[in-house]
């Protein structure tokens, strides 16, 4: 047994658990995929968000199995700027006053 395997306390349910959130993520992926079919792609927040679980399922599933930690580093910090991109995207737009709500700005 190797020393990283000793120090996780629960590392057979953390595996079984990081799985089912990969599996959230397919299929989060594959629902925002679809809905944004039908909606002209207006839910690139939707979709970089289930990309975002994905990658950070598999970063972690990595890490957990010690097989690879760089890799599962490097996937974690790409997970990291999925969900950034995610919040960036879904931001509601700034809408101007309506007319005649005080004065503006732009004299």
């Amino acid at each position: 047994m190797v020393l990283s395997e000793l120090m996780i306390a629960g590392r057979r349910y953390w595996i079984l658990i990081w799985y089912g959130f990969l599996l959230i993520g397919v299929a989060g992926a594959v629902a925002s995929v679809y809905w944004g079919r039908r909606n002209q792609g207006r839910n690139l927040d939707e979709v970089l968000r289930a990309l975002a679980t994905i990658v950070l399922s598999a970063g972690m599933l990595l890490l957990l199995y010690g097989v690879a930690v760089v890799a599962g580093r490097v996937l974690l910090g790409v997970a990291l700027a999925l969900f950034l991109g995610a919040f960036w995207a879904g931001r509601t737009p700034r809408r101007p006053p309506p007319p005649g709500s005080g004065p503006s700005r732009l004299h």
